[in-house]
C-alpha cells in the first residue's frame, strides 16, 4: 500500500502586513502554519497569484461560441511547494488521447514536481475508478461527469467535477455523423428510428450535444437505437451502413468530411469543456492543498505549452507525437483543441437532462453545488469568484 502525507508541516509562521495581500517570502512555503491550509474547498483565503490578471477567469455565464479561455502568462501560476511532498495517482480512461496531452506534458517537463507532487498516470475505466476514487484509493480523476459520475454521487459518493479540460475548434467536425438517405438532406435528416453506433453507449457526455443535434433533425435521444461498438469499428460500421449514424471522434472524421452521402449533424458546444479532472473526498476535503496544487502544475502547463494554436510549432507536435505514442500526421490532421480549465454553469444541469432522456438518470437530477467545485481553479489562479 502506497503511502501519502495527509497534510503539511508547521515549520513556519506566516506573516502578514496590515492590507498586505501578498504574504512573507521570509517563509517557503505558503501552506506552512497557514489558517487556510487544511479548510476545505471554498473555505480558504485566496489571494493574488503573480501572472495571473483578469483574463485568468471568465465568467462561467458565458457561454458564447467565441469566449476566449481563460489565461495566464506563459509560466504562470508560479510553483508553490508544499511543505512536505505528497504522491497522487490521477486515473485516465487513456494516456494517448490528445486531451490528456496537458496531463503527459505537466509530468514530463516536471510541473507536477514543482509544486512538490509525485504523481502517477494509471489507466482505469471510469466504471473501475469512480468507487475507487470515493474511497481515496485514487486522488483524480481525467475524465467527464457522465451518467455514472451523476448516479454514484446520488448513492452517497464524495466525488465533484473541479477543472475542465477542452473545447473544440470551431473548425472541427468531432460529434454526430450520418449516412444520407433518399430524401434527406444535411439540414434535414430524419433521425428517429436509425441506429446509431458509439463508443460508449448510453449515459456519456456525448448524449447532451446529440440532443441539441438531434431537435434539429425530427428525432430525441430516446428516438433512435444504440449500438455500442470499438474505436475501429465505428467507422467502419458507418461505411458499410452497419449503422445509420456514428459520434466520430478526431481525427476520425476525416475520412467521411466532404465525401457524398455523409452529413456532420453536430458536436461539442464550442466553449463548453465537457470534461476534465474529478476529485473525491482526499483533495476536496482531506488535502485541499494538494489539490490546489495540482490544477496549479495543470494550468500553468496550458498557460505555457498549449496557450493557443499549439499545433502551428511543428517541433512542439513531433514532441506531443512521441509523448503520445501517436502518429504526427494524424495529429496535423485536426484542428489544435481549446483547453480550457474553467467550468460552464449549468453543464452538468444540462448533462443530467440529456441522461434522463436516455433513461440513464437516477432520481431527481443533482444541483450545480452538488457536482461543480470552482473554488480549486480559483485559488490556484487567484480570482475570487461570487458563488449564488
Amino acid at each position: 500500500m502506497r503511502r501519502r502525507s495527509r497534510g503539511p508541516s508547521r515549520a513556519c509562521v506566516v506573516l502578514i502586513a496590515a492590507g498586505a495581500l501578498l504574504t512573507s517570502a521570509a517563509c517557503s512555503s505558503p501552506y506552512e502554519k497557514d489558517s487556510s491550509s487544511k479548510a476545505g474547498a471554498g473555505e480558504r483565503t485566496i489571494r493574488p497569484v503573480e501572472g495571473c490578471g483578469t483574463a485568468s477567469w471568465t465568467d462561467p455565464k458565458d457561454l458564447s461560441a467565441n469566449r476566449t479561455p481563460a489565461r495566464c502568462r506563459p509560466g504562470a501560476p508560479p510553483p508553490q511547494p508544499l511543505s512536505e511532498p505528497r504522491e497522487l495517482t490521477i486515473a485516465t480512461g487513456t494516456l494517448s488521447a490528445e486531451y490528456v496531452a496537458p496531463l503527459q506534458v505537466a509530468l514530463d517537463k516536471g510541473e507536477f514536481k514543482k509544486e512538490g507532487l509525485d504523481v502517477t498516470l494509471k489507466v482505469l475505466p471510469t466504471p473501475d475508478a469512480l468507487p475507487l476514487l470515493a474511497k481515496g484509493d485514487i486522488d483524480a480523476l481525467w475524465a467527464a461527469p457522465e451518467a455514472a459520475v451523476m448516479n454514484g454521487i446520488k448513492g452517497g459518493f464524495d466525488i465533484k467535477w473541479v477543472a475542465g479540460n477542452f473545447s473544440p475548434d470551431p473548425d472541427s467536425k468531432s460529434g454526430l455523423w450520418v449516412r444520407l438517405k433518399d430524401g434527406d438532406t444535411a439540414n434535414r435528416v430524419a433521425m428517429a428510428g436509425r441506429k446509431l453506433g458509439t463508443m460508449i453507449g448510453k449515459g456519456s457526455v456525448i448524449a447532451y450535444p446529440m440532443e441539441r443535434a438531434l431537435e434539429k433533425h425530427g428525432g430525441g435521444l430516446a428516438d433512435i437505437q444504440y449500438q455500442q461498438l470499438g474505436s475501429a469499428d465505428v467507422l467502419t460500421a458507418l461505411q458499410n451502413g452497419g449503422v445509420d449514424s456514428a459520434w466520430l471522434l478526431d481525427p476520425v472524421w476525416r475520412k467521411v468530411d466532404g465525401k457524398r452521402g455523409y452529413a456532420f449533424l453536430g458536436g461539442q458546444p464550442p466553449g463548453e469543456p465537457l470534461g476534465g479532472m474529478l476529485y473525491g473526498r482526499t483533495l476536496l476535503g482531506d488535502d485541499v492543498d494538494a489539490g490546489v496544487a495540482l490544477l496549479r502544475a495543470y494550468i500553468r502547463t496550458v498557460n505555457t505549452y498549449f496557450a493557443s494554436d499549439y499545433k502551428q510549432d511543428a517541433s512542439f507536435v513531433t514532441y506531443l507525437a512521441e509523448l503520445l505514442k501517436a502518429e504526427k500526421s494524424i495529429l496535423e490532421s485536426t484542428p489544435s483543441l481549446r483547453m480550457d480549465w474553467e467550468i460552464r454553469a449549468g453543464t452538468t444541469t444540462r448533462l443530467q437532462s440529456a441522461y434522463d432522456s436516455q433513461g440513464v438518470g437516477e432520481g431527481s437530477p443533482l444541483p450545480e453545488s452538488r457536482t461543480v467545485d470552482r473554488t480549486l481553479y480559483e485559488e490556484a489562479v487567484g480570482h475570487l469568484m461570487t458563488h449564488e
